[in-house]
């Protein structure tokens, strides 16, 4: 499921973001007063103080994920030649993270914990620490996520690649998990830009025809932009769900075969089979969360 694994990828990166976007919206709160709704204002804004944070960001979660799959291809290689049992345990440790995290953000948002990061954030400004350190905590957690799918592209690698001699093994995985993390971040290092993209648009038109056109495009981009990553957010967390349900329900053999048994003949099985995975992980990511807020309890009552 790369392209799902892609999108919960694109979901750290856009929660992140936007955290940093947050984060800079308030600094300049108290530094220049509230900022208008104009829109070349904004665009002024996204062309600053967040835009050179974007690709800082990008650029931290890439070198995490290229050493995720420095560490990951030699110690799959050796589990596979000598603990091949092992293997799936851990990617269903990793997907139950997954459904952890997703059910996490939707409990965040839906039960009030979404709303204390603005607060928090005002915090750190007023006691002049340096955002950095929160900005390196969420680039942590990208990285985490980043590591659990990566571990589940570098088993389905290893799985084609089994037969061939070692040699072949180590320079294949090596190139197509370093390429594959190349590609997926090149992707979104120009999904932020879009708002750089408008914001050039509208800097650079001139009168007449060709600049309206350029204002109106620049314009379009930058009311898009938000709306993209927001977009995107939504559909990460589900594809978190879906990759980590997936390899839940492939790892439990008896209920994979009695999901597939009752939705054999049906069109779309493929899909069905996916929202199965899906719900899977909805319900193991509601129970995780629900545990541990029942297990915390008690220790938040004796402190």
């Amino acid at each position: 499921m790369p392209s799902a694994g892609f999108l919960a990828l694109l979901d750290d990166i856009a929660t992140l973001l936007d955290d940093v976007a947050a984060m800079s919206k308030l600094s300049v709160k108290k530094t220049a007063g509230v900022l208008g709704d104009d829109l070349a204002l904004n665009a002024k804004q996204v062309t600053g103080v967040l835009a050179e944070r974007e690709l800082p960001v990008v650029w931290a979660v890439t070198k995490g994920s290229l050493l995720n799959k420095l560490i990951l291809v030699p110690l799959a290689m050796l589990v596979s030649a000598f603990l091949p049992w092992l293997i799936q345990p851990l990617l269903m440790l990793g997907g139950l993270y997954l459904c952890y995290e997703g059910f996490h953000k939707i409990a965040q948002r839906w039960l009030g914990g979404h709303d204390e990061a603005k607060p928090r954030l005002e915090e750190l400004l007023a006691s002049g620490r340096d955002l950095r350190d929160y900005e390196r905590q969420k680039i942590r957690g990208a990285i985490r996520t980043d590591f659990v799918l990566s571990a589940e592209i570098v088993v389905l690698i290893l799985g084609v690649v089994r037969e061939a001699p070692l040699p072949a093994q180590i320079v294949t995985l090596s190139l197509v998990a370093a390429g594959m993390t190349l590609l997926v971040y090149g992707l979104v290092a120009a999904i932020v830009k879009i708002d750089d993209l408008g914001g050039w648009l509208l800097a650079g038109a001139h009168e007449g025809r060709r600049g309206a056109w350029r204002r109106a495009l620049g314009r379009a981009l930058l009311a898009a932009a938000p709306r993209l990553m927001k977009t995107l957010s939504v559909l990460g967390t589900a594809a978190m769900f879906l990759v980590g349900g997936g390899i839940l329900l492939h790892g439990l053999p008896w209920l994979h075969h009695a999901v597939a048994e009752r939705l054999h003949g049906l069109p779309f099985t493929s899909g069905l089979q996916a929202l199965a995975g899906g719900f899977v992980g909805l319900l193991a990511g509601g129970l995780l969360v629900l545990g541990e807020r029942v297990f915390s309890r008690p220790h938040a009552r004796s402190a």
